[in-house]
């Protein structure tokens, strides 16, 4: 598979680039999920009575990257990821016209795939990596810590009752569930088992997660989340654990290894798209 990158919004011409989400400068991003299928939308939005140097991020484009989207994370892309999916799709047009102006396509002229892995090899042979000191990877391990300690998790029981149940019924649920009744004796019973923080906040909301936070186990409690009212008794929670640079120092490597690389490589291949007019075409209404 081929390299991918992030993109633009507006019918005009594109402005300077700026930071990617962090999601985008994943290395295998580079190489599967999006690009695979946004590689064969190929020449038919693009090729024609067009000039050129310039290049149109049609309606169609839009809509493929949309729901290619939604089928991998299970919802629309907000504005900042369709941006972000655009600049994929834009990145690949670049390294697959500048592969066909180096001649890259000898013996290949109906892969766009290989060609804009041709290009992206050209592109990666003037990366080169700063030395890997100890400061270097530790400023990075600080800077992603998050990506490397270990959450604080939870072990917790939810009773849900049907239809869509009042604070007051839930707390009159919860009263019986402390005084003796079984969890699932009117409701259906869900078992969560080491669930981190960032999953309860964006599961059930801030509330729910600093209640639960804050909650002794073994008791229900009613709990307001996002979709309403919870019946939730919390069963356990470990805190969260630091990780050691020393311990982590190997894999840090790699990640800053391939993050400074895709860096680059983004870099380049948005000074190739200089060259280029960018249009973005009016979605259809």
């Amino acid at each position: 598979m081929s390299a991918q990158l992030p993109l633009t919004s507006a019918t005009q011409a594109l402005p300077p680039p700026k930071p990617l989400p962090g999601w985008t400068r994943e290395p295998l991003l580079h190489f599967l999920l999006i690009g695979a299928a946004l590689f064969g939308i190929d020449h038919l939005v693009n090729r024609g009575a067009r000039e050129a140097n310039e290049i149109v991020i049609s309606a169609e484009v839009d809509e493929d990257a949309r729901q290619l989207f939604k089928a991998q994370r299970g919802r629309e892309p907000s504005a900042e990821e369709m941006t972000a999916l655009r600049k994929v799709w834009l990145d690949n047009e670049v390294l697959y016209r500048e592969g066909l102006a180096l001649q890259l396509d000898k013996g290949d002229t109906a892969i766009r795939e290989r060609v804009i892995f041709k290009a992206l090899s050209v592109v990666d042979g003037s990366t080169k990596l700063p030395p890997a000191t100890d400061e270097v990877l530790r400023g990075w391990f600080e800077a992603h810590r998050a990506k490397y300690d270990e959450p604080a998790r939870f072990d917790f029981q939810e009773a849900v009752l049907g239809g869509e149940p009042t604070e007051a019924s839930v707390r009159a649920f919860v009263d019986m569930l402390n005084n003796g009744t079984p969890g699932d004796a009117k409701a259906g019973l869900r078992v969560f088992k080491g669930r981190p923080h960032d999953n309860l906040l964006q599961s059930y909301g801030e509330d729910f997660a600093k209640a639960l936070e804050s909650a002794a186990p073994g008791q229900w409690l009613a709990l307001p989340s996002r979709e309403g009212w919870r019946a939730v008794r919390l069963d356990s929670a470990s805190a969260a654990k630091p990780a050691s640079f020393e311990v982590l120092r190997g894999v840090v490597l790699q990640d800053w290894t391939d993050a400074t690389l895709a860096e680059q490589r983004s870099a380049a291949v948005a000074v190739l798209a200089r060259k280029y007019t960018v249009k973005v075409e009016a979605a259809a209404k």
